[in-house]
């Protein structure tokens, strides 16, 4: 049996208008679509900031202005029948290249290659008996964190 871990994930969050950038996941255990910020696990010896820029680069070919870091959430959490528990960073940035703003969504790629889908929705999109946005607790904290419209 492999020992459970905690996974360390740096996220960007990118605006547009009421609208952020998420991937499209799905839980086979479930049979459920659910949506979550790009970015992925922090290597040994990065910053969270510095794990972002890469893994936005690594997905989209995107390179990743100005990221602020916003907080940090605790994701205890089942996928595909697996337990699971993630520290999140969650960063705020500006995607250097503006065309990534005009398309609705666009194919990323995993580590080994494997694409997927990644698109705009309204933060209005998400919520009770609405597609869930992971990590939990996400959406209240982006809504809590709006001080003006963007």
């Amino acid at each position: 049996m492999i020992p459970a871990k905690i996974r360390v994930l740096a996220l960007g969050i990118f605006r547009r208008g009421d609208e952020i950038l998420v991937f499209e996941g799905y839980d086979p255990s479930k049979d459920q679509l659910f949506y979550r910020p790009l970015g992925g696990a922090v290597e040994f010896g990065e910053r969270g900031h510095q794990a972002l820029a890469r893994e936005l680069h690594e997905e989209l070919g995107a390179e990743v202005l100005d990221p602020r870091y916003l907080g940090t959430l605790e994701n205890l959490f089942v996928y595909d029948g697996e337990q699971g528990h993630e520290v999140v960073l969650l960063y705020e940035g500006i995607l250097a290249d503006t065309v990534l703003y005009e398309q609705a969504e666009m194919t990323a790629y995993e580590d080994d290659g494997t694409p997927f889908r990644a698109l705009w929705k309204p933060l209005a999109d998400f919520g009770e008996g609405k597609a869930p946005l992971y990590p939990d607790g996400l959406l209240a904290f982006l809504q809590g964190a709006r001080t003006g419209p963007s």
